[in-house]
């Protein structure tokens, strides 16, 4: 089936995101592993892809942890070091796509204010011919509900979309929609990837 439309998820797609790795560098291996156990800072970020306040959310969690409040608080403060650097072969494959005529979206799970934030550091993320970011939508995948909007919104077919995305979850979610879809694991198998399609040629995905 022709593709009309490719999806990029953004976080380890578009742009590196390890918090750990952050916090490993910053405090230290085993002080972050204590900070990790006592406090779900990955479910802290979940509230805010699904819609909460960026700053409320994460200074209001430091709040409640006083013993680690610092430490959270560099989540907001610190954020764009979390959010780097940018892949840049992604970035390149992106770019080579939308100079061919294809459409490109991003589909994301990222908060509202820390999206428009990272759009300031990262021209790229202005690039997109629709963006869907789970901040503004209120729904984060792999909820089925984020697909079926994408598809609402766009009028494809969800066929003729072709999604990558790190986290197999989200892949296994699109493709219960019909999309066809590539598990990302680095630039040159994404690139391949949309070489077999017939998107790019062999020099565009170098």
């Amino acid at each position: 089936m022709t593709i009309q439309a490719v999806i990029f998820d953004i976080g380890n797609v578009l742009i590196e995101w390890q918090p750990e790795r952050f916090y490993d560098a910053k405090i230290g291996i085993e002080r972050r592993r204590a900070m990790f156990e006592a406090v779900d800072l990955h479910a802290m970020n979940d509230r805010v892809d699904q819609g909460e306040h960026f700053t409320d959310t994460i200074y209001t969690t430091a709040e409640d942890y006083p013993e680690w409040r610092d430490e959270i608080r560099m989540w907001h403060d610190h954020w764009i070091e979390m959010a780097s650097p940018m892949i840049d072969h992604s970035v390149r494959l992106m770019r080579a796509l939308r100079s061919k005529g294809m459409p490109v979206f991003a589909l994301t799970n990222f908060g509202a204010e820390s999206f428009e934030y990272a759009a300031t550091k990262y021209p790229f993320l202005g690039e997109f011919d629709r963006r869907y970011i789970s901040g503004h939508m209120k729904v984060t995948k792999p909820d089925p509900q984020i697909y079926q909007m994408v598809e609402e919104d766009c009028g494809i077919a969800p066929g003729r979309l072709l999604f990558t995305d790190d986290r197999l979850e989200n892949i296994n979610a699109a493709n219960a929609r019909g999309w066809q879809t590539h598990w990302f694991d680095g630039a040159t198998g994404w690139g391949k990837a949309l070489k077999l399609h017939g998107l790019l040629s062999a020099s565009e995905v170098e």
